[in-house]
């Protein structure tokens, strides 16, 4: 069973590194009955050749009357980190907090005329750039949703945005959401990229084990999409929301840190040059890659 009095005397430490999450799983392992250890971390053990310790049954609880019951898997109870505002770079893109000064007027520039980009959105169109900045001058100081912008690494240019949202480090479980891709974003290896290193940050970085896509049902486009990049349908919440005065049926997926390992060397491989011919056209599709390491 979990040993509290370990976990109130050892808490993991603030914005531990690599070495000290490993060495606190280890130690945790030995003292407490929850060995849920993250798969990055385990992934990060096979690969330096250290044994993975083994997990405990699954707990069962007698009731009073007889047989046991089952029970979830115990679960380690230290919390994944807040995700706070950093860079992550890329080869095509950065994903990089959103600075109302420096990217509104780039991706208002880049978003006016293509009203159908705000459809399924819970803010905009916006008719001009005041009303734009003064949106996004509020939502650039929230820490859930935590925005950020998609930059072209070239240019420098604002491409697009992404936020953190629905954030739940007790659970270890976060969404990647409000997402908005300009036309000059779409269909390109940075938007695919941008998607990869969110979510590589979430897991590994951060710690979560829950990564979560939602999307309105009659949404498509990103239907597809979360399916593209390895999140799994889970289901459609019914009469969800009123968005825009509009009802909102929402459909959920998520990935889980299990899964990460495959759909990360699936993302990574589809990201090489070597899968892209001269003209820029992929040589095969994220989803087939993905399907022949054997993930979903």
């Amino acid at each position: 069973m979990i040993n509290k009095a370990w976990h109130d005397a050892n808490p993991m430490p603030a914005q531990a590194s690599l070495d000290e999450r490993i060495a606190w799983h280890l130690e945790h392992s030995a003292h407490c009955g929850c060995r849920d250890i993250p798969e990055s971390i385990k992934q990060e053990l096979k690969r330096r050749g250290v044994p993975v310790p083994k997990r405990r049954e699954t707990m069962t609880s007698p009731p009073t009357g007889g047989a046991a019951l089952p029970l979830g898997d115990l679960v380690d109870p230290v919390p994944a980190a807040m995700p706070v505002r950093t860079i992550l770079e890329g080869a095509s893109v950065a994903v990089v907090p959103f600075d109302v000064e420096e990217h509104s007027a780039a991706l208002f520039e880049a978003v006016a005329g293509h009203d159908d980009l705000w459809a399924y959105m819970g803010q905009g169109p916006f008719g001009d750039l005041a009303s734009f900045v003064d949106y996004y001058a509020v939502a650039a100081e929230k820490t859930d949703p935590l925005l950020f912008t998609i930059l072209d690494r070239e240019s420098g240019r604002p491409l697009g945005h992404a936020t953190y949202m629905r954030i739940a480090p007790g659970d270890r479980a976060i969404e990647v959401g409000n997402i908005l891709y300009t036309p000059a974003l779409q269909r390109t290896r940075g938007a695919t990229e941008a998607m990869y290193l969110m979510a590589r940050h979430a897991f590994e970085d951060l710690g979560y084990r829950r990564y979560e896509w939602k999307c309105n049902a009659l949404n498509a486009p990103s239907r597809r999409a979360a399916l593209r990049l390895g999140f799994t349908y889970e289901g459609t919440f019914r009469q969800h929301m009123i968005v825009k005065g509009r009802n909102r049926d929402t459909a959920w997926f998520a990935m889980l840190d299990s899964e990460w390992p495959r759909v990360k060397a699936a993302f990574e491989a589809w990201l090489s040059p070597e899968n892209f011919a001269e003209d820029g056209t992929q040589r095969f599709d994220l989803a087939t890659i993905r399907e022949g390491l054997g993930g979903a």
